[in-house]
């Protein structure tokens, strides 16, 4: 028997549908593909403070976008890819002055 997985009648994928319907912030074009943590994190950062729609707070939103991209990457992400992704967390993190909280739970482990 063949499996559907997450594609409707339609054949596509739950998750473009939330893309195309969703409420929640707008990001910059292509913003994921850009080689620097950093300017990912800074986008991410600025489009969820200016966003009116969001439901939590914009370090939230931010973070969320940026989990939801990589989630849904899956394993089309390539490992250089998925370091740098991990990275604009990092950044993130930095860019609203959460860096402490990770470095706390780390030294807990």
């Amino acid at each position: 028997m063949a499996r559907t997985g997450n594609r409707s009648k339609s054949g596509r994928k739950w998750s473009a549908q939330v893309i195309r319907t969703s409420n929640a912030m707008d990001t910059k074009s292509n913003i994921f593909k850009a080689d620097d943590p950093a300017k990912i994190a800074r986008s991410l950062k600025n489009s969820a403070v200016k966003s009116h729609r969001r439901k939590g707070t914009p370090f939230q939103s931010a973070m969320s976008a940026l989990n939801f991209y990589i989630n849904r990457a899956g394993k089309n992400l390539s490992d250089s890819r998925k370091n740098l992704l991990e990275k604009a967390k990092d950044e993130l993190r930095k860019a609203f002055g959460k860096d402490d909280d990770k470095t706390n739970k780390d030294a807990e482990k």
